[in-house]
């Protein structure tokens, strides 16, 4: 509840009072940075200056470590820390935007005026005061990765890198990396909101190559999530990581090439819900659809999938990559039901959309950095178990083929067509799984797929922590998950295109 603002924001900065009590508990800003409680109001109302109907102020302070290992040498590392504060002024559907690397009072004034001036109109408005949201705990790291002596991350991928090249002499090159972060953030908008979050994430990746005289394949492995170091010491450790990369590029060498045309199509647990993530997470993301640009626009209570299919994003899973206390707009994440047994039930939105579209906002507004302006993102986005035994929906394929890991993909939210790469995947022949292939290129799309999953498999899984999600430029820690399911037709064949503008491991 808001406590102590009754005043509008507008011409005189000095009527809007702070809610010193929940500015008290929340000080890495204030006490790194000499910010005062007078300083938020100073802000919110320069933004505000020339109308407007919401403004926020959107501090970070991300330090970073990043080490890389190539031919079993530490080739590349470095340390950061970057600091700054994006303003942004909502009037309408018009957005003004601006931000500055310097702290200093003088500089994000001029930068909240500025927004005002991009986003400027007639309405002054209200602020409703300062709210603290409460507290939670998703990922509590109490020593940060980032403070770890760097011998120790050095450790890690030279560990990576080790393992991988004992795992077969035919694995001749190893690339190990890691890195870490710990981003600090403050947001603070003129409708009350008051949110603090330390937000730590590391992740490790080893990618092999494996050579023979005739023949050379690659194999790709990682993880990570909202963890401190000591993760990578306990079951998914380097060796895990690294072992697993050097399994797929062996296997590689006597894969056969991939058959072509339409056929049945088993998707294996866990990273092959990257293709729920592109061929239909983005389509429900609600900017698309308040602009009519997405192909599930318009749908909501209309069957887009077989009713074995219900979709959530989640944000509230403790130390997932995709996961956070609150959003980059201050507000809580949830866990949101978008497909409810082939049912569309709603979409991922922010603050902006929910207000346009009078639509509840779901905590998914994210950004990149402080640089960057927030727009509806997944975060965690799988596909939630079914009744049906793994075993069984291999069984029932005469022939078809078994995709278990997946390169990436991309999609075109207009009509939903999306092209996916598998980087390990395996002929299935009258019920058996038998050769692996190569080349397998999934072609389809995403409001059509979910109608011909045929059968779900009862044991989701998630991703082991690697996905990193494009859209308009900006990049995003998501995690994805999916069961074993059956898709009883999808075109198989071709080459997958790479876009820059997709989903990376």
């Amino acid at each position: 509840m808001a406590r102590g603002l009754a005043s509008r924001v507008g011409a005189d900065p000095h009527l809007i009072p702070v809610d010193k009590q929940n500015l008290d508990k929340q000080r890495f800003f204030f006490d790194h940075y000499g910010l005062a409680e007078r300083d938020l109001e100073h802000y919110l109302a320069a933004a505000l200056s020339a109308g407007g109907d919401y403004a926020d102020l959107y501090f970070e302070y991300l330090s970073s470590t990043s080490l890389m290992v190539d031919e079993s040498m530490v080739k590349s590392a470095s340390q950061g820390i970057s600091a700054g504060c994006g303003i942004r002024v909502v009037s309408g559907e018009r957005t003004g935007y601006a931000y500055t690397d310097d702290l200093s009072s003088g500089r994000i004034l001029h930068a909240a005026r500025t927004a005002a001036l991009i986003a400027s109109a007639p309405a002054k408005t209200p602020v409703a005061g300062f709210q603290k949201t409460a507290a939670r705990s998703l990922y509590p790291v109490t020593l940060p990765s980032v403070d770890a002596e760097i011998t120790a991350k050095v450790e890690l991928v030279m560990r990576a890198d080790k393992a991988a090249r004992a795992y077969d002499p035919r694995i001749k090159e190893v690339r190990a990396s890691y890195a870490d972060e710990l981003r600090n953030i403050l947001v603070v908008g003129s409708d009350g909101t008051f949110a603090e979050d330390s937000q730590p994430l590391a992740r490790m990746n080893v990618s092999c190559i494996a050579k023979t005289e005739n023949n050379s394949a690659r194999g790709s492995s990682g993880g990570g999530g909202r963890v401190a170091l000591d993760f990578f010491f306990s079951e998914k450790n380097p060796e895990f990581f690294a072992k697993e990369s050097a399994r797929q590029a062996i296997l590689q060498l006597d894969a056969r090439e991939a058959p072509a045309g339409e056929m049945e199509v088993v998707l294996g647990p866990g990273w092959p819900g990257v293709l729920l993530h592109e061929a239909v997470g983005h389509g429900l993301e609600a900017d698309f659809n308040r602009k009519k640009t997405s192909a599930f626009a318009g749908l909501i209570g209309k069957r887009v999938a077989s009713e074995k299919c219900t979709v959530v994003d989640n944000g509230t899973m403790p130390w997932r990559r995709g996961s956070l206390n609150v959003d980059d707009e201050g507000e809580p994440t949830q866990e949101t039901v978008l497909i409810e047994n082939g049912i569309l039930k709603g979409y991922l939105s922010d603050k902006l959309s929910s207000r346009l579209m009078g639509i509840a906002d779901t905590g998914n507004g994210r950004r990149e950095s402080y640089e960057h302006i927030p727009m509806p993102r997944m975060t965690n986005t799988y596909m939630l178990a079914g009744q049906d035994h793994p075993e069984d929906i291999i069984r029932s394929v005469k022939h078809g083929i078994y995709a278990v890991n997946f390169g990436g993909g991309q999609v075109d939210i207009t009509n939903g067509k999306f092209v996916f790469g598998a980087s390990e995947a395996y002929l299935i022949e009258d019920g058996q799984i038998t050769a692996p292939i190569k080349g397998a290129t999934l072609i389809g799309n995403g409001p059509d797929v979910l109608t011909r999953v045929s059968m779900v498999g009862n044991d989701l899984k998630l991703d082991e922590g690697v996905g990193t999600c494009g859209k308009d430029g900006q990049a995003v820690p998501v995690g994805v998950g999916i069961p074993t399911i059956k898709i009883d037709r999808l075109t198989v064949g071709g080459t997958a295109r790479k876009d820059p503008g997709g989903f990376m491991q």
